[in-house]
């Protein structure tokens, strides 16, 4: 007998269904920054938050059953009460552990605009995004 004739193929998985949840353009004061005058008084940042979910099999309009996004803000709050960041780098990777502490999280994108920097400019800041696979 061949080999490849003993191994029993795996069945099929059914595929994951997923929802986003996000967050847009929530505005908070934040101690971030490398130079000196940045130290001494917080700032405004805007947080973008995209995630992607595991979509619970039977929602029945219980919120205990999806990833609240009540509960991400007040975690995103929580960080950027936390003392002084120097990166917005920082800052996004801490959001978006925050935000893939809960095990339905698959992937998080977490954009984050300094908005008073230049005054030519609207904003500046990064985007990043982490994926469960990668932790």
């Amino acid at each position: 007998m061949n080999p490849l004739e003993k191994i029993t193929p795996l069945p099929n998985a059914a595929p994951v269904r997923t929802m986003r949840v996000f967050i847009r353009d929530l505005v908070l004061p934040c101690s971030i920054g490398i130079h000196q005058h940045e130290r001494l008084a917080q700032q405004r940042v805007q947080i973008n938050v995209e995630l992607t979910c595991v979509e619970h099999p039977a929602i029945n309009d219980d919120v205990d059953n999806v990833v609240c996004y009540a509960t991400v803000v007040m975690g995103i709050k929580a960080v950027t009460a936390d003392g002084h960041i120097n990166l917005v780098e920082t800052l996004a990777d801490r959001i978006a552990d925050v935000c893939l502490s809960d095990r339905r999280v698959l992937s998080a994108k977490v954009r984050i605009d300094k908005l008073d920097v230049f005054k030519e400019a609207f904003s500046v800041g990064v985007e990043i995004e982490r994926n469960r696979a990668d932790r």
